[in-house]
């Protein structure tokens, strides 16, 4: 059997639920994963995927018919569940013939997956730990990613290879993908031969020739090191903020700042809990879309996973892929496995 015969038989699984060449997806990264990088993953084999970020409803249906018109391959798109229009987004996705609708952003409500099912699409939905994973499948989920600490963007607090060991073994009906600090072929391989089905990566397609980020984005990521990304602190238990991994920059040495003062303006009776948390909470409003965007790359916000360090410059999706592709196979007969 040769490296690449071995590798398909490791990733079928995942294949066949996606109806790709390669189980691997792109990550739903809001201003990033628009039609041009969603249909470029796609026609290359692996597995494009919209992020609708807080697109309405007709917005979003001009985002799936664009991306269709660009490749006839698979594609899929990903959900906020906190969107107050999740169930209209749900019905554009069915209108539109989406075969994959990924539930990301908190535990999606029963009645959401049940909508997404009965439409004929396939649901994807995240999980931070076994137990939650166990209650996704339960509800109906054909599909679960799970997502260290790693990635960029909002996190967990537990790692990729310990979320790896915890859930991949005990996680059998279901296809499961994992996601989180994946930037090289023999990582992929790795996960794999531990029972996962396929991987998403976000990150390092960032710098792709088909990304439509502004090039003082790219360039950010193709200069950072892995330490560079670096996740966000909560200074006060009573405020608390959903990490973010960010690479450093002066808006987020701002947000420290921004939460030191929040923090004494309600010690001194100027704001309530409540004001105090939405003010803190609001300092990023708009901030991504200012560095992707706008390429304000010193005050917008640089989400970036620790694979960034592996992000040395622009190169088309297909060189990507390819990347991975080869570096996963000489993995796979480095161990002997193709013998």
């Amino acid at each position: 059997m040769s490296a690449r015969q071995h590798l398909d038989q490791l990733w079928s699984r995942g294949r066949a639920f996606l109806g790709t060449e390669l189980a691997i997806m792109g990550g739903a990264m809001t201003w990033v994963s628009d039609r041009h990088l969603v249909a470029a993953i796609s026609n290359a084999g692996g597995f494009g995927v919209i992020a609708s970020g807080s697109m309405s409803p007709d917005l979003l249906r001009q985002e799936i018919q664009a991306t269709a018109a660009l490749t006839a391959k698979p594609f899929g798109v990903n959900l906020i569940t906190l969107h107050p229009q999740l169930d209209d987004l749900i019905q554009v996705c069915l209108d539109e013939g989406v075969g994959h609708i990924v539930l990301a952003g908190g535990l999606p409500p029963g009645t959401a997956i049940r909508m997404a099912k009965d439409g004929g699409a396939r649901v994807m939905c995240f999980a931070p730990a076994l137990v939650i994973a166990k209650r996704l499948i339960r509800a109906g989920a054909d599909a679960i990613v799970i997502e260290g600490s790693e990635a960029g963007g909002h996190i967990g607090p537990v790692s990729t290879s310990v979320l790896a060991q915890e859930i991949l073994p005990e996680i059998r009906d279901v296809p499961v993908f994992v996601a989180g600090g994946i930037g090289r072929g023999e990582a992929i391989v790795s996960y794999l031969e531990m029972g996962a089905a396929g991987v998403q990566l976000g990150t390092r397609f960032v710098c792709a020739t088909e990304c439509r980020a502004h090039p003082n984005f790219k360039q950010a990521f193709i200069r950072a090191g892995a330490r560079d990304a670096i996740a966000s602190v909560a200074l006060d238990s009573r405020f608390p903020v959903i990490p973010v991994r960010a690479l450093q920059n002066e808006g987020t040495k701002r947000f420290m700042e921004k939460q030191r003062e929040v923090i004494a303006k309600f010690d001194a009776g100027d704001l309530d809990q409540k004001e105090a948390q939405l003010e803190i909470e609001h300092y990023w409003a708009g901030a991504l879309r200012r560095a992707v965007i706008e390429g304000d790359v010193e005050n917008g916000s640089l989400m970036a996973g620790q694979s960034v360090g592996m992000v040395t410059r622009e190169q088309p999706v297909a060189d990507i892929l390819a990347d991975l592709l080869m570096q996963a196979e000489a993995a796979v007969a480095g161990r002997g496995a193709a013998a």
